[in-house]
């Protein structure tokens, strides 16, 4: 982890074998359009180095002050409400944070499956396993 991927999508596009509309690009990391927008200014935020998910990335912090940073200026540049960040990593296994710009009050291009039933005695339980393993 932590160099380049051969056959990965996301490295090839570091490495300009792949065309990309970039936004944004420092050191280590970049921003681009994404070809597939799930909305009207879609953009996507990588380390130039390949780790495999968003929480491999060793520098996580200035990972998400870098998509902070690139969101801002969607949002300005798009006009839009708020700013959706998400990671979820499926369709290419490059870390990869979606930004993406939100306008009203609806958020388009994410859906969630529906809510699940959990009484609220199973979700005190599963809380108390967390703190319990924040301690150790």
């Amino acid at each position: 982890m932590g160099e380049y991927m051969e056959d990965c999508i996301f490295c090839k596009i570091v490495k300009g074998e792949i065309p990309s509309f970039r936004v944004y690009e420092d050191e280590s990391f970049m921003a681009f359009m994404d070809v597939f927008p799930r909305v009207r200014g879609h953009v996507l935020v990588i380390p130039k180095k390949h780790y495999r998910w968003v929480y491999d990335v060793p520098e996580f912090g200035a990972y998400w002050e870098t998509a902070k940073k690139v969101g801002f200026q969607v949002q300005e540049v798009f006009d839009a409400s708020f700013i959706s960040f998400v990671t979820m990593g499926e369709a290419v296994p490059h870390a990869h944070i979606h930004i993406l710009p939100q306008k009203g009050g609806n958020i388009e291009g994410i859906s969630f499956k529906p809510v699940i039933e959990m009484s609220k005695e199973e979700i005190g339980m599963l809380a108390q396993e967390i703190r319990k393993k924040m301690k150790d």
